[in-house]
């Protein structure tokens, strides 16, 4: 009975250390910080939300969406910009972070860098951006993304 609870333990602990393996930390840019000028070639769609609770009783947020190169050149990276507003429509949160693609879906979502599989000209990738903490005064609206900078192979 020990060793089950053990091992029940153990799993679950690999789980929340698997899911916050893609976790990025995340940074500040100035609200009106210029986008990199190939953001224009990087189309964002798709946005779903989602949610889930760690171990430690804390809650994580996702950001999934899609995002296609119709750029001519392959890009090894991308920082992006998330803004969350409050009621008033002020940022009420102001993250940047780096874009990581999906790398696969089963058993669970796992995240990669762009870097380890960069993205050509005419590719369309999934990825997934993840909220340690939001803040409680964000409206629960789709998060503004700005792209920022953008890295090329």
């Amino acid at each position: 009975m020990v060793i089950a609870a053990a091992a029940v333990v153990m799993i679950a602990v690999v789980a929340v250390l698997m899911m916050q393996r893609g976790a990025s930390k995340a940074t500040v840019a100035p609200v009106n910080a210029a986008a990199d000028p190939y953001a224009a070639h990087l189309v964002i769609s798709n946005l779903q939300m989602s949610e889930s609770s760690n171990l430690a009783g804390g809650k994580v947020t996702y950001l999934d969406g899609h995002i296609s190169n119709q750029g001519n050149r392959t890009v090894s990276g991308i920082s992006v910009q998330v803004l969350f507003r409050n009621g008033a429509q002020e940022v009420a949160q102001n993250e940047t972070q780096l874009l990581k693609v999906i790398r696969t879906r089963d058993p669970y979502i796992d995240v990669e860098a762009l870097s380890a599989s960069p993205l050509k000209a005419g590719e369309e990738r999934d990825f997934r951006l993840i909220f340690d903490h939001v803040t409680e005064s964000w409206d629960g609206a789709y998060p503004q993304l700005r792209i920022l900078q953008v890295q090329f192979k």
